[in-house]
């Protein structure tokens, strides 16, 4: 069986941070990712779905993912229940989040944030080929980190 979604989209509001009793944190944000058809009013729809995000993943988007800012979300579809004050059954419907790349350039977001993904250096690690047929290790050029403090 299988359950993965991959989602990209805009944020409707800056993410929420809170954390557990036990101190884990959790994030809560809202894609609003576009319908790929137009209505038949001429107008573009999109779906708005609820993301959440735990531990440091959830602590790198509320740092670095603002309102507006283009994410790609990767994770599983969850549905919980619980029953409200007045007695009736809830049913929610979100993602669980279990990486999240930030597309919005860093020019564009007036932040720290970067367009790569939230993973380590280490996973995001890639290799050009600087015309002389080495390539070159463009992890410093997007983080800023000089190539001799890299541990790899």
């Amino acid at each position: 069986m299988l359950n993965r979604v991959i989602l990209i989209g805009r944020l409707t509001r800056d993410p929420e941070l809170r954390y557990t009793p036990a101190g884990v944190a959790v994030t809560q944000f809202t894609l609003a990712v576009d319908r790929p058809f137009i209505s038949q009013g001429g107008e573009r729809e999109a779906d708005f779905i609820p993301v959440v995000t735990w531990r440091q993943l959830a602590e790198a988007c509320a740092n670095h993912l603002k309102k507006g800012h283009m994410a790609a979300v990767e994770g599983r579809i969850q549905v919980r229940n619980y029953e409200n004050n007045e007695g009736r059954r809830v049913y929610v419907t979100e993602i669980i989040a279990d990486n999240v790349r930030f597309l919005t350039p860093h020019s564009q977001s007036g932040g720290s944030a970067s367009s790569n993904d939230s993973r380590p250096v280490a996973g995001n690690q890639q290799n050009r080929n600087n015309g002389n047929g080495q390539g070159t290790n463009t992890a410093s050029d997007d983080w800023g980190i000089p190539d001799d403090d890299l541990p790899f």
